[in-house]
């Protein structure tokens, strides 16, 4: 099975319940949307799950791009090695002890989006060109990629034949309600990933302690919650 997930944000309990509650294999492929880390008590333990595993397929999220922004101004200012990993594991102040340089590797070889043959996955959102098409993914700027507030607005439906997922923003902020919001085609079951013009990720799992993820091949939504 495929399931895709945004905004983990350093629920590391939450996101092994998750996984445990889908029984999450080998066999599965897990897509990420960026912010795994930040709010969160454990954001490295949460870096250290997913970033080893070989069927997770993970794209930066704007904390993760202003925590490498943090990590290259650091190398810049020419701190010798064993100081700027201190400096570094104290931007996480739970466990930030374990950080290693290697997590900073993997988290420089993110990409920003991923360009699926049935889905594109991105963190914040994707610009609209002509009749609401979304143009090729690597000519769009990377900040928009990160940053959008507009693609999470109800009226804003790509006319493109695949599903966008996409986090960012809380569904309970942008929309008021709590889970994952779902843009079902006209006349579709719903039970088909082509059936879905775009789906909104981000349950708030720091606010709210619920953290849930979308299953592509079954169209089920998946969650765990603190309480």
């Amino acid at each position: 099975m495929r399931y895709v997930i945004s905004d983990i944000h350093g629920e590391y309990d939450l996101l092994l319940r998750l996984l445990e509650k889908i029984r999450f294999s080998d066999t599965d492929t897990l897509y990420v949307l960026g912010d795994m880390i930040d709010k969160g008590e454990c954001s490295v333990g949460v870096l250290h799950t997913l970033l080893p595993m070989k069927n997770a397929k993970i794209i930066l999220g704007n904390h993760e791009k202003a925590f490498l922004d943090y990590y290259r101004s650091l190398l810049n200012s020419g701190m010798e090695p064993a100081k700027l990993l201190s400096e570094l594991r104290s931007y996480f102040p739970k466990d930030g002890g374990l950080l290693t340089f290697e997590d900073m590797d993997s988290l420089e070889e993110l990409p920003l989006y991923i360009d699926g043959p049935d889905f594109i996955g991105v963190h914040a959102g994707v610009p609209l060109v002509g009749n609401g098409k979304i143009p090729p993914l690597h000519t769009v700027n990377p900040a928009v990629l990160l940053h959008d507030r507009r693609f999470k607005e109800p009226k804003v439906l790509p006319e493109n034949e695949r599903c966008v997922f996409f986090g960012h923003t809380t569904t309970e902020s942008a929309l008021g309600m709590q889970g994952i919001a779902v843009y079902r085609r006209i006349g579709t079951r719903g039970d088909r990933i082509e059936d879905y013009i775009k789906i909104h990720l981000d349950t708030g799992a720091f606010h709210s302690g619920t953290l849930g993820l979308f299953c592509i091949d079954t169209c089920y939504a998946h969650y765990v919650n603190k309480r």
